[in-house]
Parts: structure tokens; C-alpha cells; sequence
């Protein structure tokens, strides 16, 4: 009953925080072209991120874990927000990756972008040490929060690599949150697929604050039901997963693959 209602209360107040910005009178900022060229609002972006992060909060187990997920759900929301507000402008836009990001700080340009990684990167190590280890070492503990702030900030990463498609970054979402389990992982959930029928409709879309504040509640999800071993094995798989996405394209990947496909246009508008 518990995970039921926080994916209840997730679903609500994404659902709720999506009508109060779509009617908001600076709406209008919000609204981006995506790839077929319609014109889709940036307003499940921060509707996702508040309905996940207080979902999440309320199927917490513990304070500690609740406290991980305002820091994780709402810095990286909000850092995500910002990369999508600021990143816009035509300077932003030509710096692309982890090098370009810091190739422009080398001349004295602190982009979004690198605000974003910074933020990502801080909101991870702070969730990761409050989610803590039960191992009794410092440097057992150590690992283990290094290991999940890796996680978390990770997930983040991964997931925003996926909103390439309408739908694609949420589809994957609950492929990763329904085996994790738990209340915050329901929460997240909750709220994600409250909003799914939009962005398939390509309505709106999740942006970085969307995408961003999704991965990092899943990640605090997995961290806070994983040991050194669990923590391990799912950074290492996001390092790869990350890897490769320089190497190859998932689009393409996923249109040449036929199951992957199906999956992924399943309940999309036609082009």
C-alpha cells in the first residue's frame, strides 16, 4: 500500500504542477521545436521533476533517505531547468560534451552545461553520504559513497542521454524502476507515467530538468537498496552504457534493432 501511494501521490503532483505551468503567462518561454519540427512546451520538465521528488520523499523508508531524495530530485531538477533555459542561446548551443564543456572554461566561459555537470556531480556525493553504509570501516564507508554518488549522478546522465524521443527517456525509466522497487522508485515512477501520454503526444517534453531529476531519484533508488557490490556493478554498467553513446548512436541502434523499435514508437503520434 505504501509504494501505492507514493506512486499515487507522485502521479498527482506532476499532474497538477504540469496544468499550473502550462497556464502560467510566461508558458510561452517554455515552448521548444523538436525533431519533427512541432512545437512541444519544456513544462514536463519541471512538473516531472517536483511530482518525482515528492513521490519518491513519500515512499522513503527512512529521513535520511527522503533527505537524499529532495537533494538529488531537486538540485538536479533545477540544474537540468537551467542547462534547458540557458543552453538555448546560440553561444551555449555550439559547446557539446564533457570536453567541449571544459575546453570552453579553459577560455574563460563557464557554460550551462558545466553548471549542470558540476551540479549533478555535487547533488550525487551529498544523497549518496546521507543515504550512507551499513559497513563499519571509513574506508568501507568511503567506498560505498563514491560508489553512490557515481550511481546517481550516472543514472542522471544516462537517462537525459535517452530523451532523444518522445516517450524513450520514460519508457527506459520504468524499465529501470520497476526491478529496483521500493517506495522511492515508485514515486518516480508515478509521476513519470502520469506524464507520459504528453510527451508521446509530443505536447511537451522532459528537457534536462525532466530527464536529469528522473535518473538521479532512480539512482538514489538503487543506491539506497544496494550494497558495495549492487553500487559497483550498476556504475560500472553506466560507465559502459555512457562509453559506448560516444561511440555509436542509441537512435540508431534502436532503429536497427526490431524489438527495440516496437518498444520504443509503441503509443507514439505518427510522424
Amino acid at each position: 500500500m505504501a509504494v501505492l501511494r507514493s506512486f499515487g501521490l507522485g502521479a498527482s503532483v506532476a499532474r497538477a504542477a504540469l496544468g499550473w505551468i502550462r497556464r502560467d503567462q510566461r508558458a510561452g518561454a517554455l515552448e521548444r521545436t523538436n525533431f519533427h519540427g512541432r512545437t512541444v512546451s519544456l513544462a514536463g520538465g519541471p512538473a516531472l521533476a517536483l511530482g518525482a521528488t515528492v513521490g519518491a520523499v513519500a515512499g522513503a523508508p527512512d529521513i535520511r533517505t527522503a533527505a537524499a531524495a529532495v537533494t538529488a530530485g531537486m538540485t538536479s531538477g533545477s540544474v537540468g531547468f537551467y542547462d534547458d533555459m540557458a543552453g538555448n542561446q546560440p553561444a551555449q548551443k555550439s559547446v557539446k560534451g564533457f570536453a567541449g564543456h571544459l575546453g570552453a572554461l579553459r577560455e574563460g566561459q563557464v557554460t550551462s552545461g558545466l553548471v549542470k555537470i558540476v551540479g549533478l556531480g555535487a547533488a550525487g556525493l551529498a544523497a549518496s553520504a546521507l543515504i550512507g553504509s551499513k559497513r563499519t570501516s571509513f574506508l568501507g564507508r568511503t567506498t560505498d559513497v563514491v560508489l553512490g554518488a557515481g550511481v546517481i549522478a550516472g543514472m542522471a546522465n544516462f537517462v537525459n542521454l535517452l530523451d532523444l524521443r518522445p516517450g524513450r527517456a520514460i519508457k527506459a525509466g520504468v524499465a529501470i524502476g520497476v526491478p529496483v522497487g521500493g517506495g522511492v522508485a515508485a514515486g518516480t515512477l508515478g509521476a513519470a507515467t502520469a506524464l507520459l501520454p504528453e510527451d508521446l503526444g509530443e505536447e511537451i517534453m522532459l528537457g534536462d530538468a525532466g530527464a536529469n531529476a528522473m535518473g538521479s531519484l532512480l539512482g538514489v533508488a538503487l543506491t539506497s537498496r544496494t550494497g558495495t557490490w549492487g553500487r559497483f556493478s550498476a556504475l560500472a554498467a553506466l560507465v559502459a552504457l555512457t562509453a559506448a553513446s560516444e561511440k555509436v548512436s542509441y537512435t540508431k541502434v534502436i532503429q536497427d534493432t526490431p524489438w527495440l523499435r516496437r518498444v520504443d514508437e509503441l503509443g507514439r503520434r505518427p510522424a
